[in-house]
């Protein structure tokens, strides 16, 4: 439910704070008041464009926050997850637009957004049709997303578009491989040579630095041979060693601790100093014992750094890019050697991927024509009641065939064009006069007609499935009298199941209002302004009267009015 609308600066709204309620919302008000200007600053908050001239001339930027209840949803909790904005506030979510010359600000439970992330988390709060948008009824894509959701088929569509992808990637693939052709076959003798070459020498990952390090040692052995020699003996081996001078002076400082105890602590360090000079020593001796004077060894180390330039200079610069560049054109002349295969297991794993598209989307075509004769029904129950009880409705299904589509059911000598929702294209076919032939509902329908047939497809839906907070901008357009009356009982119904907002300027619909505002324009210091008050029980009876009699209510009229409202209180 959305608890309340606050809006600051936008527009002719200087500062407005609305707290909505549960049922039926109505808001009226004369033409020009603002109550445009009210679902203009709702939208904001939906994630739509802003326009940096709506804020309030003189002010520095606009601010609209919503703040709805009831919102903890899976959808809800996954989008704020995956956008690293806090959750803690949930059920409780609120939604703000920042709007300033330089542009807008969108902003989640007061982490920043963008308008994709406010239009999934709105589209699961709050659908708003505004005095055009049921015309959305007269494009016949609208159909069939409206189609599955009456039968909450949104989970099968997705497996559909899962299977779908998959083939469209392989078909991908497999064009690809097929533009490669005339490259690989032409590149196949060089990429033959090249392999030949470059596993001719065989290079290893780091061979380089071990070599390297092979040659300097080579190179110099007769240097590490003196110098590991004349080290060993002056650490060790000679008269004055300094291993012998660390044992006389540890002797020493044994004879001193006995003495004083401070002298202890000294004793292990130097011990320590002779046990590092006897080990080193031996290191030494051990090295320099295997010192290997090998010029034939040098010199094929010497040759092979030379192969290796050599591809080095061929293919890349350095080791790992000749590896990597063996690694693709492998890869390549394997294909070029089995170009064929490849091309049969692709089409294999096509036609495979095709028939569990196939069966997803025979699946999914034989829920929908079980859910359209459930809602052609419930349509035609609708609409009589909203006055049109010579109605009929269908829905009808066609097919595209197409020699490459991706659909091929097995007991037919076609295929379909798969599109992204499914195999069906689906619209919507009406007559409300007898003895007339059902026509496209875009051709046959007056802007009236279509209203109430809005009105009906939302009330199912409803009472089928969890939809969001319903808006309605004056979609009543077109439709007066006894017509009205049950619009507006039809309406009242729908707000059982949900909370509904609606503008209207006809007194049957502004009567059965749980709770009803009025929107009004004034000026204050020179400034237009628009606001908008919550009225009383009386104040809704005088404000029904004004839209039954004009400005100058008269008691006749004040009595249709509370008669209208006492009438909606009965129904309940």
């Amino acid at each position: 439910m959305l608890q309340s609308l606050s809006v600051q600066d936008y527009a002719l709204i200087k500062d407005l704070e609305m707290e909505f309620g549960s049922g039926l919302n109505i808001i009226t008000g004369a033409t020009g008041a603002g109550k445009s200007i009210l679902i203009g600053a709702l939208s904001m908050i939906l994630g739509e464009r802003a326009n940096t001239d709506v804020v309030r001339e003189g002010a520095s930027k606009a601010v609209v926050e919503g703040i709805f209840d009831d919102a903890d949803t899976d959808r809800i909790r996954t989008v704020l997850s995956d956008n690293a904005i806090d959750p803690s506030p949930l059920p409780r979510i609120i939604l703000r637009r920042r709007i300033t010359e330089r542009g807008s600000r969108g902003f989640i439970n007061d982490t920043p957004a963008t308008l994709d992330i406010m239009r999934t988390v709105a589209g699961e709060l709050i659908d708003l049709h505004g005095q055009h948008e049921h015309q959305s009824l007269l494009h016949t894509e609208t159909h069939l997303r409206l189609l599955d959701s009456f039968g909450g088929l949104g989970s099968l569509v997705d497996h559909y578009r899962k299977k779908r992808s998959r083939v469209a990637e392989l078909v991908r693939e497999r064009e690809a491989l097929a533009a490669r052709e005339r490259e690989l076959r032409q590149q196949k003798e060089l990429y033959e040579f090249q392999i030949e070459e470059i596993d001719a020498v065989d290079p290893q990952p780091g061979e380089e630095d071990e070599l390297r390090a092979e040659q300097r040692v080579l190179e110099n052995a007769e240097h590490l041979f003196a110098s590991t020699k004349e080290l060993y003996e002056r650490l060790f081996a000679s008269n004055n060693a300094l291993h012998d001078q660390l044992v006389v002076s540890r002797n020493e400082l044994q004879d001193l601790a006995r003495i004083d105890e401070a002298f202890e602590e000294h004793v292990e360090e130097i011990e320590s100093a002779r046990i590092i000079v006897s080990e080193l020593a031996n290191f030494l001796q051990d090295y320099n014992a295997h010192v290997e004077f090998d010029p034939e060894r040098l010199q094929d180390i010497r040759e092979r750094t030379t192969e290796l330039e050599t591809l080095k200079r061929k293919y890349g610069g350095t080791l790992e890019a000749v590896l990597e560049h063996r690694k693709e054109i492998g890869e390549k002349y394997d294909l070029a050697q089995d170009f064929e295969g490849n091309l049969e297991r692709l089409d294999a794993q096509i036609t495979e991927a095709q028939a569990e598209l196939t069966d997803v989307a025979e699946r999914l075509s034989q829920k929908r024509h079980e859910v359209a004769a459930r809602i052609e029904d419930a349509i035609l129950d609708e609409l009589s009641t909203l006055g049109m009880p010579n109605s009929q409705f269908e829905v009808r299904f066609t097919r595209q065939e197409d020699p490459d589509g991706w659909i091929v059911p097995e007991d037919e000598d076609a295929s379909y064009r798969a599109f992204q929702r499914g195999l069906d294209q689906v619209e919507f076919f009406i007559s409300t006069n007898v003895g007339v032939s059902p026509r496209p509902l875009a051709e046959v329908a007056s802007g009236g007609e279509i209203s109430r047939i809005m009105l009906a497809l939302k009330t199912i839906l409803a009472k089928s499935e969890r939809l969001p907070i319903l808006v309605f901008d004056e979609i009543d357009v077109g439709i007066s009298g006894n017509m009205a009356r049950r619009v507006g009982e039809s309406m009242h119904a729908l707000a059982r199941y949900h909370q509904i907002i609606t503008i209207t300027h006809l007194p049957q619909i502004a009567a059965l209002g749980d709770q009803h505002f009025k929107v009004e324009k004034r000026v204050e210091n020179g400034t237009t302004k628009t606001t908008i008050r919550r009225l009383t029980e009386d104040q809704q009876a005088t404000q029904v009267a004004s839209l039954i009699s004009g400005e100058d209510v008269t008691d006749a009229a004040l009595k249709s009015a509370r008669e209208l409202m006492a009438a909606g209180e009965r129904e309940e």
